[in-house]
């Protein structure tokens, strides 16, 4: 096409302002306790999206959930497509407001009335986490975005951070710096960028996606890191339901 307009909102490839987005340090071990803290601090029936890595870790995870008395389903490559289409109607009409999903479920889906998507397993590059989180936060509605970081994901910090702080977000302290560490082993810059000297979101326009970097950061400091046993965490202001947590913790089978 020698003639064509090509209009942008905002930056190709940024975030939504409409959309909180959080990134908390939560250790693999501790995905699963964290993930049901946070789903008992949702507004009731509030329709929400769980990303997973594999089809799976998504089966499982919907398995371990449903025994747990969540309402939930599963969508992955490996179901019939009459199958994925029932669990897609349920979750979009609310009769069950938990859906565990691979990457399949972060394009083309068009469910306005999604109010918080999980990242249980963050993507490995940042075009897919903008795909995903894309889920909410749609027409005018504004959205929450939770992902669970961790040693695995230095790949993605520094363009998950420059995402964050071009959406004009919280931008966590022990994540500037690990882009700053993946900056200084692996690209230029300096971490001064993540404050406010950074490009702000609509300031570019430009279709070249970054490649991950490496480095060697540490892991947050304890206060700012989440463990399961910290019961002072609020998510969001929601009450976290101390009886069902303690059932759970009695109950151990769910660990398998």
């Amino acid at each position: 096409m020698p003639n064509y307009v090509f209009l942008a909102v905002g930056r190709v490839g940024s975030t939504s302002e409409n959309i909180v987005q959080k990134v908390i340090w939560v250790e693999e071990i501790d995905k699963r306790s964290v993930l049901m803290d946070l789903l008992d601090a949702n507004e009731r029936d509030a329709l929400t999206l769980v990303f997973v890595e594999t089809k799976r870790g998504a089966s499982e995870l919907a398995y371990l959930l449903h025994r747990q008395g969540y309402s939930v389903v599963a969508i992955h490559g490996d179901l019939k497509q009459i199958e994925r289409e029932r669990h897609l109607d349920s979750f979009r009409s609310g009769q069950t407001p938990i859906l565990v999903a691979t990457a399949v479920a972060a394009r083309g889906l068009d469910i306005p009335n999604v109010k918080h998507v999980i990242n249980y397993d963050l993507p490995s590059d940042s075009d897919e986490y903008v795909h995903r989180i894309g889920r909410t936060g749609r027409v005018g509605n504004v959205g929450i975005a939770t992902s669970f970081f961790n040693d695995k994901n230095r790949n993605i910090a520094r363009d998950l951070a420059e995402l964050i702080v071009e959406a004009n977000q919280e931008l966590p302290d022990w994540l500037e710096r690990q882009a700053a560490d993946s900056q200084r082993f692996g690209r230029g810059g300096g971490a001064n960028r993540y404050k406010s000297g950074g490009s702000k979101f609509g300031g570019r326009d430009h279709r070249v996606q970054y490649s991950g970097g490496g480095g060697n950061a540490s892991a947050p400091r304890n206060n700012n890191s989440y463990s399961s046993g910290n019961n002072q965490n609020n998510f969001y202001g929601g009450q976290q339901q101390q009886q069902q947590r303690s059932s759970r913790q009695s109950n151990q089978d769910w660990w398998d």
